[in-house]
């Protein structure tokens, strides 16, 4: 594309465990931003966007989870000027993930938390993952 920006393809996901009324919500902690966030990452060559979420949340989390409804996508422009769009999932993690999974902290991530839905929007940085957070709370046992 010459004179213009390439768009930028990411892929995320809403990780929830336990039932409707003691839910939890994973976010992860980046150092380079010093942000909390839900985990998400860009698509590698080839990869469709339900793949890279699944991808991005193991990598991130140390979860294999399974994706549920896709939820609402954000689109925005990235600190670089670019396009972004982001699509996202809501997952739960695996049973053979176990209770906390394997979670390591690396330069990308170094903190994993699980969190009510209240304490996990209020923690989270960004509004597009607030408003996804807040979503839980809609429709009939999402």
């Amino acid at each position: 594309m010459s004179g213009g920006r390439r768009r930028v393809e990411a892929a995320g996901g809403l990780v929830v465990r336990g039932p409707a009324q003691a839910r939890e919500v994973a976010i992860v902690h980046r150092p380079r931003y010093d942000d909390w966030s839900l985990p998400k990452g860009k698509l590698e060559s080839g990869e469709s966007f339900e793949a890279a979420a699944l991808r991005e949340v193991e990598e991130e989390t140390g979860l294999r989870c399974r994706p549920g409804p896709e939820l609402e996508a954000n689109s925005y422009t990235d600190h670089k000027g670019r396009p972004k769009l982001v699509r996202w999932w809501l997952m739960e993690p695996e049973p053979a993930s176990g209770v906390s999974g394997a979670f390591e902290p690396n330069d990308e991530v170094d903190e994993l938390a699980w969190l009510t839905p209240d304490e996990a929007a209020a923690r989270v940085d960004y509004d597009h993952d607030r408003k996804l957070i807040e979503g839980l709370g809609d429709g009939p046992e999402r």
